[in-house]
Order: structure tokens, then C-alpha cells, then sequence
């Protein structure tokens, strides 16, 4: 792992792989900006990060342009089914996934499938704040997706602990486990038929994918498996731009994904209640406290009121009376926070093209409710939370997490630890956490637990550092004008000064 250290240069990118993180970091020495960085990143991730995102996948960008106004681009998954027969739907695949000291199930299966916003969100976010043209933006990822990526621990262990869906139908497992072995650490990742589509993307911008081929071939994949996605619904899908949500915390200004997310509003409730609580650094029980109060608001009624104009600030004004992430700063001020997820993906890959299709309508965390709840052509409530903070108007801070249901927590501490402890990024990002939810504080070794424990808190103790506990990347930019970061190591991450 490459870490950055602190000094003076034209940009820092923290990411989830040493290679998307040096990718992003290329293109500002080139003259990129910040969201050519971010774009170059979350492309090469697509090859050094398999399984946690691509093109099948959705995600969202918070763009904070000098001298501009803050915007949020959602191209997360949408819900599907315009014009489907439902009543066909299969059945999800349950999958169950250890992490050494807990257990989820997640599910796969052409019916967890929704409609993918990669491919329009990467074009929307060029065409509207890039400065370098797309093709040079896609010509390296593609060249590694090509020629293979020799897997790195984390990345082999997500592989492991994936191993159901990476074997759910001949199509995934000749990527992930070709001649019947499960690709391990130091064996070589290829995916050339990616690589192809990504020069389809280049070249041709996101109609394939949408109205052409692709989308054809997609839509009729899953039709015949029972899953939603239909024509209609990939032709509808685009990118929505949204105003981010902003809190006061400690003299600074935070911004985070709006709704309909959830992940952006909870994380500001929880700052919210830290600075409604008084100065100093909050301590793990305070900062257990926001966990839960915001776990608590996720609602049936809060998640039905994130569609609803104007509910974020009826929210706040009422109650204060496998995923991956790219951080960037350029050299002009810029910055650029993006978070994209293919779930752990359906097990499915659309013939032709390499691309591993989301499972995000078989995600406990995007769907508490049930499964199949949502109408068709709604944005999920994800967690996923793009989070950038401003300190006297200019960036400060910026990051984002993958985890799941583990981001917010991921991200509250980060700040926490940067802004109230005065850590680094980088010692930010390694800090052992705590989560909390259903009762349970899960604690990593080194976090403080002795007095939650003594106020009769459950603990899960965990025997080492887990990517359960998110993958927080994150780069800052110090009063003095010195950038650096911090690449989670939880997920193999790392951060490159340009």
C-alpha cells in the first residue's frame, strides 16, 4: 500500500487499489482536474476492483468546482420493472458472506438486479466538469483490464468471502474462478471483453448501454431469468443533479449526499446531535448515542418521505429544533468525492461485454422494508455518502466509505477524528472504529469500549481490523495549503500526492 505523505503539490486521490489511486494522481500531473481524477480512478477500480463495482454498478459524485456551487450527481441503481411481468419475478439466491467475527446474507440472481446508472453517470459527470476527454480517462483502465491485474490480499479476500456469488453461473466464475479454482492472492485477474466495453463507452458515449445493444442484450438476459429490467427502463434511466445536504460542525460547513439517499441526511443528523451536545472531541458513548438516534429515525416513514420534496428540511428542522470510494483535491481547489457500488454483484455478466450486474434489489441495507417494495424508476435509499467538508468555504476535508450499512458510522468517526482529535487523513482512516446497530456496539481492537460496556452495552469484539467496518478513503488539505491522505487499509486502499 502507498500512503501519501503531507506536502505541497497539484493534487492528492485516495482510493480503494494502489492502481486507481495512482491512475487518478496521473491525470492531475497531466492537467486533469479534480473530477477527471475521481473518473480515472473509479474506471481503473473497475479491473483492480472487481466484484465491488463496474459498469453494472451506480453510484453517486459530489462535485465542489472553485469558486462554484456545490453539486451532487446520482447515478445510483434504480428500481426496475416498467412494463414487466411481475408475477414471473424468480426468486432471490441468499448468499451467506463471513467476515471472520460476523455473518451477513446478501442475495444474488437475475432478480436482484436493478436498472445500472455507471455508464451515464461517468459521461454526465465528464461532459459537465471534466477537462481532459473521456478516451484518455478510459484507455488505462481498459489496457489493465486487458493485459490482468494480479490480485492483492484485500482484493483476494473479498473473492473468498464471495465465493458463492463468484460461482453462481459459468459466466461469473470463468472470470472469477476460471478452470474451476478460485482466483487467489498474486493470480492474475483478466477481464478482456470489459476491457472492449469500456472502449465502447469511450467511443460511443452511454447510448449503448441504454438504448442500443447492450441494453437489448441486457434486458432480454434477465427477462428470460426472471428478473425486471426491461427496455423501458434502461431508456428512462439519467442522471439526476441534486444540492447536497449541509450541517454546521465546529466551525466548519459538512456537505453529503440528499435525498432520496438516506446515508448523507443520517450522517448530518448524527453531527448535528454532536454539535447540539457541546465543544470538545465526543466520546464513544456520545458518539454511540448519534449511531443510534440515527439508526432509529430509518423508518418506514423515513423512507418513504426521501422522495418527497422538501423532506430534508423537514427532517432536520424537526428533530434539531461490496462498495468503493475515490477522494480528490486538485491544485486549483477543486475537490471531488465519489462512491460507487456494485453491491457484491448479481452473479450474472451480460454476454459479450464483462460487465457483472448489481444485486442491489437483494440488499438488506438498501431494501428494510422487504424486498420489492419500491415502484419502478425509484432511486434506492442507499447509504453510500460522498462527504466533503468546507472550512471557511474551501474544502477541507473530503471523503466516502464503502460498507454498506457501516458507511455512516465509517464516516461520522473519520470527521470526528480529523476535526475534534486533530488527527491526520491518514491516522483518521486507521483509527479502530465502533458500529452500532441492533443493540450491538461492534468494536474493533483498540476502540474504546470499557464505559459503554459499564453502561450495559452488548459488545462484538472484533480480533483484527475488517473491511466490515467500511473502507473509508479520504484526502485533506491543511491550513498552509499541504495535501495528503489516507488509503483504508481495510480494503487494500491508498492515497498518491500528484
Amino acid at each position: 500500500m502507498r500512503t501519501a505523505g503531507g506536502e505541497r503539490a497539484g493534487g492528492v486521490v485516495a482510493a480503494g487499489h494502489p492502481l486507481s489511486a495512482e491512475a487518478g494522481a496521473a491525470v492531475l500531473r497531466a492537467g486533469g482536474n479534480a473530477v477527471d481524477a475521481a473518473l480515472a480512478a473509479m474506471l481503473t477500480s473497475f479491473a483492480a476492483e472487481p466484484l465491488l463495482t463496474g459498469l453494472g454498478a451506480g453510484g453517486y459524485m459530489l462535485v465542489v468546482p472553485p469558486g462554484e456551487e456545490p453539486q451532487l450527481l446520482d447515478f445510483f441503481v434504480e428500481v426496475p420493472g416498467r412494463g414487466a411481468d411481475h408475477a414471473a419475478r424468480a426468486e432471490l439466491v441468499p448468499v451467506s458472506v463471513s467476515f471472520g467475527d460476523a455473518v451477513q446474507v446478501f442475495n444474488a440472481g437475475a432478480a436482484a438486479v436493478g436498472a445500472y446508472g455507471m455508464p451515464h453517470g461517468i459521461c454526465a459527470a465528464s461532459e459537465r466538469f471534466g477537462r481532459m476527454p473521456l478516451p484518455e480517462l478510459v484507455a488505462p483502465a481498459a489496457a489493465l483490464a486487458r493485459g490482468g491485474v494480479a490480485l492483492n490480499a484485500e482484493q483476494a479476500y473479498v473473492i473468498e468471502i464471495l465465493e458463492g456469488i463468484c460461482r453462481l453461473t459459468p459466466a461469473v466464475e470463468a472470470i472469477f474462478a476460471p478452470g474451476g479454482r478460485l482466483l487467489g492472492e498474486g493470480d492474475t485477474l483478466v477481464q478482456a471483453e470489459l476491457a472492449d466495453t469500456l472502449e465502447l463507452l469511450a467511443s460511443e458515449g452511454a447510448r449503448p448501454f441504454y438504448e442500443g445493444e447492450i441494453a437489448a442484450t441486457v434486458a432480454d438476459l434477465l427477462s428470460d431469468q426472471g428478473g425486471l429490467v426491461t427496455r423501458a427502463d434502461l431508456a428512462a434511466y439519467a442522471t439526476v443533479t441534486r444540492r447536497p445536504v449541509r450541517v454546521a460542525y465546529r466551525g466548519r460547513e459538512v456537505l453529503s449526499n440528499p435525498p432520496p439517499s438516506a446515508g448523507g441526511t443520517l450522517i448530518a443528523y448524527a453531527l448535528a446531535l454532536l454539535e447540539a451536545g457541546g465543544a470538545g472531541a465526543p466520546t464513544p458513548a456520545q458518539l454511540v448515542a448519534a449511531m443510534g438516534a440515527a439508526q432509529q429515525e430509518r423508518t418506514p416513514q423515513f423512507l418513504d418521505g426521501l422522495a418527497r420534496e422538501g423532506f430534508l428540511e423537514q427532517f432536520l428542522a424537526a428533530r434539531l429544533g461490496s462498495t468503493t470510494h475515490v477522494s480528490v483535491l486538485d491544485g486549483d481547489g477543486g475537490a471531488c468525492a465519489v462512491t460507487s457500488s456494485n453491491g457484491e454483484g448479481a452473479g450474472i455478466v451480460v454476454p459479450g461485454s464483462g460487465i457483472h450486474l448489481n444485486n442491489m434489489l437483494g440488499e438488506q441495507d438498501l431494501n428494510p422494508l422487504g424486498f420489492h417494495r419500491f415502484p419502478p424508476g425509484r432511486r434506492l435509499p442507499s447509504m453510500m455518502a460522498p462527504t466533503v467538508v468546507l472550512r471557511d468555504g474551501r474544502p477541507e476535508l473530503v471523503l466516502g466509505s464503502a460498507g454498506s450499512n457501516r458507511i455512516r458510522s465509517a464516516v461520522l468517526q473519520t470527521i470526528v477524528a480529523v476535526v475534534d482529535h486533530g488527527l491526520s487523513a491518514d491516522e483518521a482512516v486507521r483509527a479502530p472504529r465502533l458500529h452500532f446497530e441492533d443493540g450491538i456496539v461492534y468494536a474493533e481492537p483498540g476502540a474504546q469500549t470499557a464505559a459503554l460496556e459499564a453502561d450495559g452495552h452488548a459488545i462484538a469484539p472484533f480480533r483484527a481490523r475488517n473491511l466490515f467496518f467500511g473502507g473509508v478513503q479520504a484526502v485533506e488539505r491543511a491550513a498552509d495549503g499541504t495535501l495528503s491522505g489516507g488509503g483504508d487499509p481495510r480494503r487494500g486502499g491508498a492515497a498518491v500526492v500528484a
